[in-house]
């Protein structure tokens, strides 16, 4: 959420940054609405005013009379500033936040930026399989009975599969705790404000599951439960910035993507992720340098898994509603013979901490909203794409990546006899 104040003040900068992330917003009629709050506001301090003043003597039938008449006036303005800022925080709602300079402006993923490439791309002297063929003939993925218990993009991930999937979950989820990073397993049930305040809604709504409860929804990620931990609170200067890592099953509707990946493990309704979030001081320079361990984070795990990627700055019309910078980082996928998103490492300024009402006090005692990031550490299955392709070998067997090994207990997995 941007500050009214910021808007009356930036109007061109919040106008062109909506545009930019191909999004419509109506300026003209939040600032016209800003215009009546405010002077309704004026209104009522006067009429409570000359209220105060009529208390402070002793009432005759007069002043009772004049009383009567300035709570009628009080209660009809009441309810008609009600409305108007229930009406103009609806608008705020849709307005996207601002990226900084250094973002690409694009409509799409063609204005993307590529700024780092690490590994080597695999070379095979034998025609590469999918994951899909590889999970299938090795008896670790069924895709069939997956969807016929669970419907489209249904799977079940077992034998070595399931055990590979745990044991990258919890070699990265040990790798950031022993960074010092607070370990969470958050909840995948979460109230509305949440997904609101993350920026969720009202956006995506439409691929976010709600369930039979009033209040209550499934939520896509952990940055969602995570961030919101501190909804309503006042933090202490000296504490920041607060880091977590979270685990936990993850949700979605995919609504907006008919069509696309429709088979294997890219685009899933239901999986498993290990989140970074930080919560900082509200000063961009520093959640920058934030941001970029939130990276080298994600990136060593890469290396150590030894699998080719690349990290992207994602142009406007791509970051997102609530990022003023983002980066992709997208892993060599073999069989596409392309790269693939993995991870999204985001700064988020103060946009959530507004709405989720996140502040901190500073040392002189005033208070200042609060800045967000998040990064995905892994997310799993989606990265058994790449384990599994980037690791098979001639005769149809997968290596397991040495720093796995130790917790699957097997270096490779075998056809079954």
């Amino acid at each position: 959420m941007l500050d009214i104040n910021f808007i009356h003040q930036n109007k061109e900068k919040v106008l062109k940054a909506a545009k930019n992330k191909n999004r419509e917003i109506n300026l003209d009629k939040i600032l016209d609405l800003d215009k009546k709050r405010r002077k309704l506001i004026a209104q009522s301090q006067t009429l409570r005013e000359q209220r105060n003043k009529l208390t402070k003597n002793k009432p005759t039938k007069e002043t009772i009379t004049e009383g009567k008449k300035i709570k009628q006036k009080l209660q009809a303005i009441e309810k008609e500033l009600a409305l108007i800022e229930k009406q103009l925080n609806n608008l705020l709602s849709f307005v996207p936040n601002i990226p900084i300079d250094e973002v690409p402006v694009g409509k799409d993923a063609s204005f993307n930026k590529v700024i780092k490439t690490w590994g080597e791309i695999p070379k095979f002297d034998f025609k590469v399989k999918s994951h899909i063929e590889l999970g299938t003939d090795l008896d670790i993925i069924d895709f069939e009975r997956g969807a016929k218990v669970s419907g489209f993009r249904g799977y079940f991930l077992k034998n070595e599969g399931a055990i590979l999937h745990l044991a990258i979950i919890f070699y990265v989820f040990q790798k950031l705790v022993k960074k010092g990073y607070t370990p969470l397993i958050a909840p995948a049930i979460v109230k509305g404000f949440a997904l609101f305040g993350c920026g969720q809604f009202p956006w995506g709504e439409q691929d976010t599951y709600k369930l039979n409860d009033d209040n209550a929804y499934l939520a896509g990620t952990a940055e969602q439960p995570v961030t919101s931990y501190f909804s309503g609170e006042i933090l202490k200067e000296e504490e920041l910035p607060k880091k977590f890592v979270a685990l936990s099953a993850c949700f979605r509707k995919e609504a907006g993507s008919h069509g696309k990946d429709t088979k294997g493990l890219y685009r899933l309704h239901e999986f498993w992720k290990v989140e970074q979030v930080i919560i900082a001081k509200n000063n961009l320079e520093e959640a920058k340098k934030l941001h970029e361990e939130l990276q080298r984070n994600s990136e060593e795990i890469l290396e150590e898994l030894k699998l080719p990627y690349r990290r992207v700055i994602l142009s406007t019309g791509e970051m997102g509603e609530p990022q003023i910078f983002k980066y992709d980082t997208e892993v060599w996928m073999p069989y596409r013979n392309a790269y693939g998103e993995v991870m999204s490492n985001s700064i988020m300024g103060d946009f959530q901490a507004r709405r989720l009402n996140i502040k901190y006090r500073k040392k002189d005692g005033s208070k200042e909203y609060c800045f967000t990031l998040n990064n995905t550490a892994i997310a799993s299955p989606r990265i058994l794409i790449a384990i599994l392709e980037n690791y098979q070998q001639k005769d149809g067997n997968i290596i397991i990546p040495k720093v796995l090994q130790l917790s699957t207990g097997f270096e490779e997995i075998k056809k079954k006899k």
